[in-house]
């Protein structure tokens, strides 16, 4: 079996395949000071807690945008599972072009999604839309070009940012608006976060069809905390919360095969 990790700056997904199959996923909240015992033990409590033994853990690969966990979540895969871990950084096998100015800029999140976006969808031109503490957009061509994309805050630091930085504003729950005129100060911030990040995202496809694509449509796929509550809003062709994931299996295989 294959532990994947994908850790975020607000929380860290972890997935375990066996074969092809996801048969385990689960979340916890990223602490930036976890020690290695610390995520040890959470894993293979979690591991333990839905039937799998650590034993069966084969090999580990890990995507992280929080560079001071990595140490510890190395030494955590080592020590209690006794897998040296592929981390997804500048210099391994990706499948992709990356067509970037500097390679090693690009968050290792959004080499994931755009590897797991590409292996479900091969020889397709693709926007892969992450949905987490930032909200990415990214491009890739049907021939594996990944061009780059937009970053733009997530709606939870959205919310967060009208509340600490207005003194009448409060912080609101990050629901599907309702109606985009909001009729209450709640609804009216809830309005300018759903309906806002919809217009952008749409946006963003609409440039990237005509500019990059010569108005072809290309398959938008959307992963992430947040996507899912867009998806009666027909931004996406498709919503796949383990993408991430997949991308990092994808990458693990890449990289060991023949190693």
């Amino acid at each position: 079996m294959i532990l994947t990790l994908d850790v975020g700056n607000s929380t860290m997904t972890g997935g375990v395949f066996d074969g092809n199959r996801l048969v385990l996923q689960f979340r916890q909240t990223t602490n930036k000071n976890s020690t290695s015992d610390e995520i040890g033990i959470f894993l293979r409590s979690v591991l333990r807690e839905n039937g799998i033994n650590a034993a069966q853990i084969t090999d580990a690969c890990c995507c992280s945008v929080v560079p001071p966990i990595n140490y510890s979540l190395s030494s955590a895969l080592l020590k209690y599972f006794g897998v040296e871990p592929l981390f997804i950084q500048s210099g391994i096998k990706t499948g992709l072009k990356l067509k970037y100015a500097n390679p090693k800029e690009i968050g290792a999140d959004r080499i994931a999604a755009a590897i797991g976006a590409v292996n479900r969808h091969p020889e397709r031109n693709l926007i892969v839309v992450d949905m987490g503490t930032a909200t990415t957009i990214d491009v890739v061509t049907h021939d594996r070009e990944y061009l780059g994309g937009a970053i733009m805050p997530g709606l939870k630091i959205s919310v967060q940012a009208l509340a600490s930085g207005t003194s009448k504003l409060p912080t609101v729950e990050i629901v599907k608006a309702s109606h985009p005129c909001g009729q209450s100060t709640i609804e009216a911030i809830q309005s300018g976060i759903y309906y806002g990040n919809a217009g952008a995202i749409r946006e963003f496809v609409r440039q990237y069809s005509r500019q990059l694509f010569h108005d072809e449509k290309p398959f938008v796929i959307a992963t992430g905390g947040f996507a899912r509550t867009f998806e009666d809003y027909n931004l996406f062709n498709e919503i796949v919360p383990e993408l991430v994931l997949l991308g990092v299996k994808a990458a693990l295989e890449m990289n060991r095969t023949n190693n």
